[in-house]
């Protein structure tokens, strides 16, 4: 009562709860290992002290003082729906709800942009922006049950990713207040420098998001349709991968593996029958058979005995082979004029040919849309069943992507039973999203196997030379690897929270391992000698002390070029010098949101500690720490390798808009990344 009294007089008019049924709602999030613990009852642990209800960023700014004045945890929420532990509040947390923050502060039809609150609920919201003719190009398939800001907190992808980006690609400014209680607007800035992708991601440990001033799109006038079937799962990704290097951007591309697409095509037999459903379309597997069995049926009984032998079942799998399950699905849905995306999907249709492909027409793709949300519904009859599922979304640049599926697939594979499908590519990368499910006789033993599936399958996606997270964020549940991944990066990420968290309240626990980063980290490879090209993922690896004329030649050898304007970037500039002053020249990231500049680099701080973020086509595992020396003059250190990214003669149609690319850097501004430069120049 004395909690609840001092915050009632500390910030009188916010809503505020600390009644038993809120304290439960707002106790977690949707981590399904959060799930086993409700199938028994333990419903009650990590309950918050208080739930706060702000209506402003005003309101927000009070809250946050005054936890930070009596070091109180905050925790940020959205909507709730994270996968990956990002809320587990204590009896002290005060859980901070900002869907009351959901208003559109302005519209600008001519950028076109638009400024909205971090509580706007994403299905609304995009709704909205229908009506005035409009898209955001945004739709996570939680669109139904998340907002904005957690959007922009977690790194988020949407379904479209493939014609207009992830979220990051979107955020034009961003409005946060943070561990003071400070309300900050940083801009984005296409060369440098640029303080956003160090929030974006940062899933509530540097601040809490309160509004976004994001990118949009003219609703598309017309969509065209298609899916294809290829023999192995392996010749769709090749054919994937030609189309996106070949500048096609299917706004859609899903490959579902060969045990997919065939429980796929039972659902299309039952739709024919008449028994159709919102869950015939892929991904089904686990959650197909927990279906109808929603109880302590027969149903559920045969699930748990399947899924407590996964080695044998996934054996089983791979013993029929593609062949008999008549091979992988590719769905592919192409957005704009009418015949622009009817001349996309003809020539990706011939690239599908040359590879293989038997076309399936238009329906699969067709149905896919209209279910598009469904999966965020089929976990529970799996968990009503007595068994447990989850997903992983890992990503590789294309060289790495076979090695990152068989790591993954075969590590889980001793624990659970796994699917997969492609999706969320890119010219040098794409995504594997892995479905899996298991049993266990008792609770704890599934808890036990769901913890040392995820211990396995997280260490091969970093030894196969992935990125632990594509776009569902690291939370609690991939902390404990992310020292594995960044190295030294983890520490400079705990050096940024020492600036914008002084006082250390927000939401600890999340996204940064509480172990010391050091004891993970890995040695930093030398730069190379000379460039190297990775020619499957159109990327070049280069010195940061080799020179722009120098890499271009080496690539020009290859039929490939750097698609640098010269006449703004001279070629006797070191790679190093030519990121700290912006990268001048290089592609317009705001005409093909899909791309990107730099996959990976490494660097030297000014500490002479040492840095390295491998080579990934997007990830999600906290701030993006090339910020850190993209355009600002080589303050935090020096760049000493660089992955590039390479062009073929094809381009992408670019997709116009009038969003500044270069906004003055104000005061207030600049005086947050003079902190920001201080802090991470000098992690050891």
């Amino acid at each position: 009562m004395r909690f609840e009294a001092a915050i009632s007089r500390a910030l009188p008019g916010i809503p505020a709860s600390a009644s038993p049924v809120d304290q439960i709602a707002y106790a977690r999030d949707l981590w399904p290992r959060h799930h086993l613990a409700v199938t028994e009852g333990r419903i009650a642990e990590h309950r918050p002290g208080m739930i706060l209800w702000p209506a402003s960023t005003e309101e927000v700014a009070r809250v946050v003082r005054f936890c930070a004045d009596e070091g109180l945890p905050l925790v940020p929420y959205g909507a709730g729906s994270g996968v990956c532990g990002g809320v587990l509040p204590d009896d002290r947390t005060v859980v901070l709800d900002l869907k009351r923050l959901s208003r559109r502060r302005s519209l600008d039809r001519q950028a076109p942009s638009v400024e909205v609150e971090a509580g706007a609920l994403g299905i609304r919201f995009e709704e909205e922006l229908n009506a005035e003719g409009f898209t955001l190009g945004h739709f996570p398939s939680s669109i139904l049950c998340s907002t904005v800001g957690g959007w922009v907190a977690a790194r988020s992808a949407g379904q479209c990713s493939g014609l207009y980006g992830k979220i990051e690609d979107m955020v034009a400014s961003l409005e946060c207040v943070v561990g003071r209680g400070e309300v900050v607007r940083f801009d984005r800035r296409a060369r440098g420098p640029d303080l956003t992708p160090l929030l974006i991601g940062s899933e509530g440990v540097l601040g809490v998001v309160t509004a976004a001033t994001l990118r949009l799109h003219p609703a598309p006038p017309a969509r065209a349709f298609a899916a294809f079937s290829f023999p192995t799962l392996e010749a769709g990704w090749s054919a994937m991968r030609e189309m996106f290097q070949a500048g096609l951007r299917p706004a859609v591309s899903r490959l579902y593996d060969p045990f997919d697409s065939f429980m796929a095509r039972l659902g299309a037999v039952r739709r024919q029958r008449g028994h159709a459903g919102a869950g015939d379309a892929p991904t089904e597997g686990p959650a197909a058979r927990a279906r109808g069995a929603r109880g302590p049926g027969a149903g559920a009984a045969v699930l748990r005995r399947l899924l407590r032998a996964p080695e044998l079942l996934n054996q089983a799998v791979d013993a029929v082979g593609s062949r008999v399950l008549r091979g992988a699905t590719l769905i592919l849905i192409f957005e704009g004029t009418a015949r622009a995306s009817a001349e996309d999907l003809a020539r990706a249709a011939a690239i599908a040919g040359r590879a293989g492909a038997r076309p399936l027409g238009e329906e699969p793709a067709r149905h896919w849309l209209a279910h598009r949300y469904s999966v965020s519904y089929r976990q529970a009859p799996v968990f009503m069943a007595g068994a447990f599922s989850d997903t992983m979304e890992v990503a590789a640049p294309w060289s790495r992507l076979d090695a990152l599926y068989r790591a993954v697939r075969g590590a889980l594979g001793r624990h659970v039973f796994v699917m997969a499908h492609l999706s969320h590519a890119y010219p040098d990368g794409c995504s594997i999203y892995f479905t899996f499910a298991g049993s266990a006789p008792t609770v704890a033993a599934a808890e036990a196997k769901y913890d040392a599936a995820w211990r396995a399958a997280l260490d091969a996606a970093i030894d196969a030379g992935g990125t632990l997270s594509h776009h569902h964020g690291v939370g609690r549940s991939k902390a404990p690897r992310l020292g594995a991944e960044l190295g030294l990066g983890a520490d400079v990420v705990h050096a940024l929270r020492g600036v914008f968290d002084p006082a250390g309240i927000m939401n600890p626990g999340n996204l940064l391992p509480r172990e010391a980063a050091r004891a993970a980290r890995r040695p930093v490879p030398p730069p190379p000698a000379s460039p190297v090209i990775d020619r499957d993922s159109l990327l070049v690896h280069a010195a940061g002390e080799a020179r722009l004329g120098e890499v271009e030649r080496a690539l020009e050898q290859r039929g490939l070029t750097l698609a640098l304007d010269f006449g703004a970037a001279s070629r006797e500039l070191t790679l190093d010098a030519w990121i700290a002053a912006g990268a001048p020249g290089a592609p317009d990231p705001w005409s093909d949101p899909v791309d990107h500049l730099v996959a990976g680099f490494t660097a030297r701080l000014a500490s002479g500690a040492e840095l390295a973020v491998r080579p990934a086509p997007r990830r999600a595992v906290g701030p993006d720490l090339f910020a850190l020396f993209l355009g600002v003059g080589g303050r935090v250190g020096a760049v000493t390798s660089v992955h590039l990214r390479a062009h073929g003669a094809s381009r992408p149609r670019a997709l116009p808009t009038s969003v500044p690319r270069q906004p003055p850097l104000g005061q207030a501004e600049a005086a947050w990344l003079d902190a920001v430069v201080s802090a991470a120049r000098d992690v050891r």
